[in-house]
This record gives structure tokens, sequence and C-alpha cells, in this order.
């Protein structure tokens, strides 16, 4: 099955996955006893935050003076796209058990990242104006750099 998306749609996408990844942040930082590494998760949450209000900016001015997309088969395309990055739980972190060790945890939140920037890269596709374009590869880049935290703090750890 082929799984087609607006940009209106991957722009959803987009904030489902942010979305997601501030619950999973807030809930690793929740359950992580180093105070260093559990600021660097706070800070991880509110910057997907920002992503996701960008995301939505982005969508809302996409639909603007547009008709509603045509939301037929919509569901099933976001369900197969929700999973490039954090699947289909509702509420990801809630896998996050409390038992993970930090590097496991860390671990976890890499792979997040690097999904998010092999999602972001195709979303760009379908993104018509420039600026948007732009500021979605703004986005890679800082996700990128989520990875070099992340790794930075990882190899600290161990």
């Amino acid at each position: 099955m082929d799984v087609e998306l607006s940009g209106y749609e991957a722009l959803e996408v987009a904030e489902r996955i942010e979305r997601n990844g501030v619950k999973f942040y807030r809930r690793a930082a929740g359950l992580c006893d180093d105070d260093r590494i559990s600021t660097l998760f706070v800070q991880l949450a509110q910057w997907e935050a920002r992503h996701e209000d960008i995301f939505k900016r982005m969508r809302q001015r996409l639909a603007a003076g547009h008709p509603e997309p045509d939301r037929a088969g919509a569901a099933d395309a976001l369900a197969l796209a929700g999973l490039a990055v954090f699947g289909i739980q509702p509420d990801p972190s809630q896998g996050l058990t409390g038992k993970e060790s930090r590097t496991d945890v860390l671990k976890m939140a890499i792979e997040k990242e690097k999904d998010s920037i092999v999602y972001y890269t195709g979303l760009k596709d379908f993104i018509p104006k420039q600026t948007d374009r732009q500021v979605v590869e703004e986005i890679i880049q800082e996700e990128m750099k989520h990875v070099r935290i992340l790794t930075q703090s990882l190899e600290q750890t161990v």
C-alpha cells in the first residue's frame, strides 16, 4: 500500500512527532536521577514544543485560503506516517518505565532524533513555499544539534 500525504497532512505528522517528543523528554527528565541529564531533557522538551508551534503555524498558512484538504484515507496515512518516529502509541513516553539506564534513555532519544531528521528531510518536498522549506531545514539543523548534544552526553555517561 502506498502512503501519500499532502503537505497539510505531512505537517500534521510533524506536529505529532514534536508533541510526542515533548512528552518523551518530559517523562525522561522526571525519571532521570542525574540532574545534568534531566536538565538536558527539559531543554529538549522546550525546543520540541517550539518546533511543534512552528509546524502548526506553517500548516495554518498552507490551509489559509484553501478548502479543507480531502481527508479521505488521511487517518490511515497519518497513522502509518506516525510510525516513523514514535510509533502508534498515543503517548510514547509511557514506554519509559523508569527501569531504563541513563545510557538506554540517551540511546533511545538519539534514535528518535535521527528518525525525525529523516522524516523532516522528506517533508521538505511537500512544502510549497521556499521560506517554509528553509524553516524545515533550520529545524533539521536543530535536530542534528540535538543528536550531537545527546551523543556528547552519552559519551560522558559511559
